[in-house]
Formats: C-alpha cells, structure tokens, sequence
C-alpha cells in the first residue's frame, strides 16, 4: 500500500493558509510603500479577475520593487471587481489603474467577436492582440512574482529587433484542434508573460479559430498566441532568466529563485514567496 503525498498535501494547506492572512492584511500591506530603483520606460497590463486580488496585489508589488516604475500598470479587469478592490489596487503606486476590458476589434467575425466579449480567456487574448500601444508593452498573469533579475528588463527593452519576447512553456498545453502542421506544438509559448514591441499579424490563429467546429476551450486563447509568436519574429525569454514549472506550485520546501531570475509563475497554492511583497 502506498502511503500519501505528504509534501503535496502539506504544501497545499501551507499554501492557503499564506494566502488566506496575505488576503486578510490586504489594506495593510499596500500601505507599506515600496520605493522602486528606478523607472522603467514600458507600459504593463495585467489580466485580473477578483479571485485573484492576493496574487495581483503580490504581483505588482514584486515587480515595482524589483523591476522599477513602469510608465503605467494598468490592471484590466474581467468585470468582477469590487470598488473596494479596485481602489485597493490603485493604492499601491501612482502608477497603477483598473480599467474594464477591452477587447472589441472592428474587423472581427460575429463568432470571434463574441468570443473576445464574453469568454474569459478571449477577452484576456482580445487585450493582447491590442498591445503594444505607444512604445513596448509587458502583458503579464495576475499571478506571476518578479525577482531580483527582473531589472534584466532595462536591457530587453531596448531589444528592438524582434516583434516580442514570450514565456517558453515547460510543454505544449492547448487547444490540439488549432494545430494543423507536424511540428506545430513545438517551443510552446504562454501567454503568462509576454513583452511586446510591435503589433502582431494574428491571421493564422484567427483563422484557425474560425475553422473551430466546436466551442472555444479554457486554452484556446493559449494556442492562438503560441501559434502567433511562431508567425512572427519573435523568440522566448532566456529561460536562465526565468523560470516555469508546475511542480514548484505543490513543493512544500520551496526555494526562492536566485538574483538572476526574472520572474516565476505562482499558482494559488504555493505561494510561500506572498511574505517578500
């Protein structure tokens, strides 16, 4: 008889229990100022929803502390935040707003158009395919933590010969149907972070989405992004500068990444890094 995972269950339980006093000292800890290095000429926007308040609020304050002032973080909200949350979020630095989503694109089918307005995933893709605006543009999950490497920022910035930088993923997680060529899951992309210089030609995903017999899945918009980063010229974050595993969400002893890492994808339960922001 094999005997529980008792490491996974621990690092659950840990896990929402940090979350549990970080949401709880929320008013509190936004007071605590944090005086970023320096100002970092980009503009970030974040997809968030109000279940995910703890990890935003964490988010932001890791990557003002490490990364530096952006010209604007603005947090796009599904449409479930509270004006108590949003003013939250607003009193973390001048720098950061809510705004609601916008994700209407005039030349859009009816089909795709509904999917941008009213699917949870499409309406975080509808944000994306409208970045950049005016200068570089970071997209990045509520739930992602900067580190001590993120001010690596400074320098991809000024990175002007690529369409954009991507997240690599540790395998292919999407929606198959979207996939026609062999070969096409290859150097997965996520849409968890992403640094963009310039606007992106979307066509072959959209079209593949028109194709879509079926309704679009919670990864869709995933696969549509891999499938546009490989259409551009663009190419992945150094992955010595950043760092995505699955399995770091359920390690009781976790390690926080060294100076050089950029950022770490956090997922709700792990979260043993809330107490640095």
């Amino acid at each position: 008889m094999s005997l529980p995972n008792f490491g996974y269950h621990l690092a659950r339980l840990h896990g929402r229990i940090v979350r549990s006093l970080y949401k709880l000292f929320l008013p509190l800890i936004v007071r605590r100022r944090i005086d970023p290095p320096h100002s970092i000429d980009l503009d970030v926007f974040a997809y968030s929803s109000e279940a995910a308040l703890p990890e935003q609020v964490a988010s932001i304050r890791s990557f003002l502390r490490y990364a530096g002032r952006p010209r604007n973080f603005t947090v796009v909200s599904d449409g479930s935040h509270s004006q108590a949350s949003i003013h939250l979020l607003e009193q973390i630095d001048a720098s950061v707003r809510v705004e609601p989503a916008y994700s209407i694109r005039s030349e859009s089918s009816t089909k795709f158009r509904d999917y941008l307005t009213t699917h949870g995933t499409g309406k975080q893709l509808g944000l994306i395919m409208n970045l950049p605006h005016d200068g570089p543009a970071l997209y990045t999950d509520s739930d992602v933590l900067f580190f001590a490497g993120a001010n690596d920022l400074l320098d991809r910035i000024r990175d002007r010969d690529i369409a954009a930088l991507y997240l690599a993923d540790c395998q292919f997680v999407g929606d198959e149907r979207l996939l026609h060529g062999v070969g096409e899951e290859k150097n997965p992309a996520n849409t968890g972070v992403l640094l963009l210089f310039q606007k992106l030609d979307w066509s072959l995903s959209v079209t593949r989405f028109e194709e879509l017999a079926g309704a679009p899945t919670f990864f869709t918009n995933q696969t549509m992004t891999h499938l546009t980063m490989h259409q551009n010229r663009t190419r992945a974050f150094d992955p010595r500068n950043t760092c995505f595993n699955s399995m770091i969400s359920f390690s009781f002893a976790i390690t926080t990444p060294g100076r050089g890492s950029l950022c770490v994808i956090m997922l709700i339960q792990s979260d043993t890094n809330f107490g640095q922001v």
